[in-house]
């Protein structure tokens, strides 16, 4: 049995905070009109999509080749390569490493793939701390709390409460509450972190098969800090980050930034392939890259499935979503939110344990035409909604529901009479006519509409009475 609430459960949360709702509201309009401002200086966008596109469709199709060739690449360049099948082996590679160097702290850069596999959870379990050094994955760790977007982890935290917590943690004092101040406070726990801890963990965000380059963009410079102060560092990156070519890079790095936080480029974008053992102090002396499949070879061999794989991580689907806008990030109840989440999560997972996410659109499109890679997520719900049905997953009532409606409007015959039957129950209803309450199983269903009223007479009716009026 799943361990999720529905959707339509955990979203009553979000709907019932005025405070998230203005939070996210705020945040989602002012980053929308940062990127839209910048993506409209690019002549040649549509194209640079069209590129991108095509090279996550073309590392796809030959992702178990190109792996090889990453896997060669690192290794030549003095890196070492994990292969972990899911998440469990991802963390036992990662805390055995810190344990062979008796290290029992270690750094880590904002990572969704580390967030999946619950890596901080697992290293704690094993008597090693894990220091988020991305501001406002520290705020949520400061929290105990979850991220709620991709991006800006915290957007569902205001000025207040982010002080409130520096205030407790980290002895920000009453006067520093303005977002100046308050990043000074979170400089200078980390700076402190930096300097003596000597093992850091990072996601990727692009690993390039032709060189066996790993990427990071970031904005705060932590991810430069964590990637060439400690001795050793681990990468851990889903199988999916891969492209072909360095010079793919071009293509991404002006799509990312743009879609992402409307910058027109990362403030930092920090490379790596492998190690300098020639150069002392140049980077770490050890890196270890584990490859995480979880799930995603499962998702690369749906070929209606499988486009969910290009994302690139941007959060631009989330912010022009108006679902995640009304309910926030935590009601997916997993890493990835809103559009991408509802068809990620039920691939990753299994759509038995998410089959309600994608269900969680009103399919208006925006995310599509938003996506940097064109990512058709619509059309991915739709293909999912019906893989949610054939799996047993939805309610026995709406799925024996459903067939007798199909049953009936697969006739003409049929679906007249429905129509006629229509007309003579709504008489029963309040003034109206409509009914927002409903008995047994379908109580459930009207949680969240109504049902409005069935015409008095059907048009064929109407017709063909005029019809006759007029011989």
């Amino acid at each position: 049995m799943s361990a999720y609430r529905p959707f339509p459960e955990a979203a009553r949360d979000g709907l019932a905070d005025p405070t998230l709702r203005r939070n996210l509201s705020r945040a989602t309009a002012t980053i929308r009109a940062r990127s839209a401002a910048v993506v409209a200086e690019k002549q040649d966008w549509q194209a640079l999509r069209d590129a991108g596109a095509a090279i996550k469709a073309d590392t796809m199709s030959r992702l178990d080749t190109l792996l090889k060739q990453f896997e060669r690449q690192v290794e030549r360049a003095g890196g070492t390569v994990h292969w972990a099948a899911d998440g469990a082996e991802a963390c036992e590679i990662v805390t055995a490493i810190a344990q062979a160097n008796g290290y029992s702290r270690l750094l880590k850069v904002k990572s969704m793939a580390t967030d999946e596999i619950d890596l901080n959870a697992k290293l704690a379990d094993a008597g090693i701390e894990a220091v988020e050094t991305d501001l406002a994955e520290l705020i949520v760790q400061l929290a105990g709390d979850r991220p709620s977007h991709i991006l800006v982890p915290a957007i569902h935290r205001n000025r207040a409460e982010i002080h409130a917590l520096f205030a407790e943690h980290l002895g920000a004092r009453p006067e520093e509450t303005e977002p100046q101040a308050l990043a000074a406070v979170a400089r200078r726990h980390l700076r402190r972190q930096f300097m003596t801890t000597p093992m850091a963990v990072s996601g990727a965000n692009f690993g390039v098969a032709e060189t066996g380059a790993v990427c990071v963009v970031e904005s705060e410079g932590n991810g430069r800090m964590c990637t060439t102060l400690p001795e050793v560092l681990v990468t851990v990156m889903g199988i999916e980050k891969l492209i072909p070519r360095w010079q793919d890079l071009e293509v991404f790095l002006q799509l990312l930034p743009r879609a992402a936080t409307g910058e027109r480029m990362n403030p930092y974008t920090s490379l790596w392939t492998g190690v300098r053992k020639d150069v002392p102090g140049d980077g770490p002396r050890e890196f270890h890259l584990v490859l995480l499949d979880n799930g995603r070879t499962r998702a690369l061999a749906d070929p209606r499935g499988r486009d969910a794989l290009h994302c690139i991580r941007c959060s631009a689907c989330l912010n022009v979503c108006p679902v995640y806008e009304r309910v926030g990030g935590h009601a997916y109840e997993g890493v990835y939110p809103g559009p991408i989440g509802a068809i990620l999560a039920p691939q990753l997972e299994g759509i038995e344990s998410r089959s309600s996410l994608p269900f969680a659109s009103t399919l208006c499109g925006a995310c599509f035409e938003a996506c940097p890679v064109k990512i058709d997520i619509p059309s991915m719900l739709v293909h999912l909604r019906g893989a949610a049905v054939k799996s047993g997953a939805t309610p026995r009532a709406e799925r024996l529901t459903m067939a007798a409606l199909a049953r009936a409007f697969g006739s003409r015959r049929g679906f007249e009479a429905l129509q006629r039957l229509g007309s003579v129950l709504q008489r029963q209803l309040p003034r109206d006519r409509r009914m927002a309450r409903f008995p047994g199983p379908l109580g459930r269903w009207a949680r969240s509409r109504d049902l409005p009223p069935a015409a008095s007479q059907s048009f064929r009716s109407w017709w063909e009475k005029e019809r006759d009026g007029r011989r």
